[in-house]
């Protein structure tokens, strides 16, 4: 192929992928690009910033609270911030860096230890594929690091986390004011969006197969077993995973709003139970991490969410 001709493929390779990034994220508006050259990311028109932080003229106060909203949707609240550092351009596996910046617009380095962990990232395509449920490593300035792998695509970057200086509830010890931010980055390249699945309710990892059952009723709490075989066999020992025998997350499919769902007490296997809450009638994407031999699997469902007609 000539200079001018492979030029005019990658040209429409972008084209593409910016296209992509757009339509996927109308959900939370347009998807802007990677930041400014000393690799500090600005906010996106699709990130929505709430809390009662106010603004304190350096770019991380907040607009005014929404109340209910969910888990993932904003880049800043509380008084928070989630700020992308770097990232490579290159597709393929790369470090990404990130920080939290406190309301002061410096970058928290103690974080309490939630599910075994003091930050959880998932990273996930604007089209619902590509999962990644990572624990990056925490510097002595603040920043997260971790390799992802990042295919061309409008991605959307999830932090789970709970600061040190927030509380936990009386009752249970958990935290009450733990954090969910959200900010989206594109990687260029050539790409396409994958059609979207059917409600699926089995999934096939490696030899291993998983099978949920129950529903999710929008605004009320639902319970959803997922049973665990491996070559027809029922899976009795699984191994504990981030303080459970299984981890579950949920994702509203169009905005990917992040959803809490909490593991019920139960056995080793083969069946672990959940109680979810989802907050609308829609399409969710569930995603269990689950250990066994000492190697952690995700197995994917998707389902839709009805209000309770009774």
């Amino acid at each position: 192929m000539s200079t001018a001709g492979r030029l005019a493929v990658f040209a429409l390779g972008l084209v593409v992928v910016f296209a992509a990034a757009v339509g996927i994220g109308r959900a939370t508006g347009p998807v802007g690009p990677v930041g400014p050259a000393d690799g500090r990311e600005v906010a996106h028109a699709g990130d929505v910033h709430s809390g009662d932080g106010g603004d304190d003229g350096g770019g991380h106060g907040t607009d005014a609270e929404e109340p209910g909203l969910p888990g993932g949707l904003a880049t800043s609240q509380d008084g928070y911030t989630l700020e992308l550092d770097r990232t490579t351009l290159r597709p393929g596996t790369r470090e990404v860096a990130f920080r939290i910046l406190d309301e002061h617009g410096d970058a928290v380095t103690d974080y309490r230890v939630e599910h075994e962990r003091r930050l959880h990232l998932v990273a996930v395509r604007r089209d619902g594929t590509g999962f990644q449920h990572v624990h990056p490593e925490l510097g002595a300035d603040g920043t997260w690091r971790v390799p992802l792998d990042l295919t061309p695509s409008a991605w959307r970057l999830i932090a789970d986390f709970a600061p040190a200086d927030t509380g936990a509830t009386a009752d249970t010890g958990q935290d009450d004011a733990g954090l969910v931010l959200g900010a989206d980055l594109l990687v260029p390249g050539p790409s396409d969006v994958a059609p979207a699945p059917p409600v699926t309710r089995t999934a096939t990892v490696d030899d291993y197969t998983v099978t949920l059952t129950g529903d999710l009723v929008a605004g009320d709490h639902s319970t959803l077993e997922l049973t665990v075989s491996r070559d027809g066999v029922p899976v009795t020992d699984l191994q504990p995973y981030l303080g459970a025998f299984g981890h579950l997350v949920a994702l509203r499919e169009g905005d990917l709003a992040h959803l809490h769902v909490h593991p019920e007490e139960g056995a080793s296997g083969p069946t672990v139970a959940f109680t979810a809450e989802v907050p609308s009638a829609g399409r969710y994407r569930l995603h269990l991490d689950f250990r066994h031999d000492d190697v952690v699997r995700t197995a994917s469902f998707l389902l839709e969410a009805d209000h309770d007609d009774h």
